[in-house]
């Protein structure tokens, strides 16, 4: 398989030209996928801390302060290794995304301003900062659906192809505030778990309609995808995602049911399975678009730096990646299972 990739765009597969770039964007979507699922959870927490009673949004913000820096180190990994190793991409997609973009850059600003500055903003006025936190998540998670739905449009113009994007914008909320509340479910009891229990159920339906929405105009718009995905050859990698998909969702809905009465032995289950639905979707789409970075106009290669320049990122990475990696597992598997609030100290000791 790899040597009729390379044939097809002229190279050798030992070629550096080849495999280098092959590498490059391998680490990348790794990079999006590690991006997408932890500081997933931080972006879904902000969007449901809108809607949760005022009581509660300190105790949701305060769990997401261990995680806070290390949530944002992947947004600006990936933007800088796209544009080192890719940088004729950007000119295709800058123009473009110019929206999505901007509001992704707004909505990162102000979570970010807005979360620090509660921590140090009198009493009275943190209501604020946390209002500005949630308002920065929903900008970041809004631009996110809506620059994959003009992505997947081919950035075509006109009303219908806007609406579809807005749709999957808002979709694009519900699924990020459904990870933040299936996160919440796990590390809280109490009130604010089963709050959280009515957030997720909520946004499940509208989660659903993205999923099915993205991937169906994505088929129908594109007849080289629609044949990857079409192919007779193929159609038990169809038949798999979809029935992966379906199982989750229904053992996703199945499980919040119960957990509205009685079940408190599978709290962390819900945020299993919509980190599965996640991986499954980010799986689908690359699969859709591999070999191009500007669907059906930019490959890969086309896009990619020179051979000189790729080796030095690719050495960068080699050794930075792992480094990083390591540091954040090390940070990140104190995020699973439940919150234990700190001892009072004994002062009379």
């Amino acid at each position: 398989m790899i040597d009729s990739l390379a044939a097809l765009v002229g190279l050798g597969a030992q070629d550096p030209a080849f495999w280098m770039p092959l590498a490059l964007m391998g680490i990348f979507f790794a990079v999006l996928v590690a991006g997408v699922l932890l500081d997933g959870f931080d972006i879904g927490v902000g969007c449901v801390s809108l809607v949760a009673p005022a009581p509660l949004r300190p105790r949701m913000l305060s769990l997401l302060g261990p995680w806070r820096d290390a949530n944002e180190f992947w947004l600006f990994l990936g933007i800088g290794l796209l544009a080192a190793a890719f940088p004729y991409a950007w000119s295709q997609t800058l123009g473009r995304l110019y929206l999505p973009l901007s509001l992704l850059g707004l909505g990162t600003l102000l979570r970010s301003v807005c979360f620090e500055w509660r921590l140090r903003a009198p009493e009275e006025q943190q209501g604020r900062w946390q209002f500005g936190f949630g308002a920065g998540a929903v900008l970041v998670a809004f631009s996110h659906g809506y620059l994959l739905a003009r992505v997947v449009v081919a950035y075509e113009a006109g009303a219908g192809y806007t609406g579809f994007a807005v749709l999957m914008g808002i979709c694009s909320v519900a699924i990020y505030s459904l990870l933040g509340a299936a996160w919440l479910m796990m590390r809280e009891a109490g009130e604010l778990r089963a709050r959280a229990v009515g957030w997720a159920r909520r946004t499940l339906r509208w989660s659903v309609v993205g999923a099915v929405g993205i991937s169906v105009v994505l088929d129908f718009s594109n007849a080289g995808v629609f044949l990857k995905w079409g192919d007779g050859d193929h159609w038990w990698i169809v038949s798999l995602v979809w029935g992966g998909l379906l199982l989750c969702f229904v053992l996703t809905e199945m499980t919040l049911q119960r957990m509205i009465a009685h079940s408190y032995r599978a709290s962390a289950l819900p945020y299993a399975l919509v980190l599965m639905i996640v991986l499954v979707l980010l799986g689908g789409l690359a699969y859709s678009f591999f070999p191009y970075v500007v669907l059906d106009e930019v490959t890969l290669w086309d896009a990619a730096a020179p051979a000189a320049t790729l080796r030095l990122v690719l050495s960068a990475t080699v050794i930075a990646f792992p480094v990083a990696l390591i540091f954040n597992l090390w940070v990140y598997w104190r995020m699973l299972g439940r919150s234990r609030p700190p001892s009072q100290p004994d002062f009379r000791a």
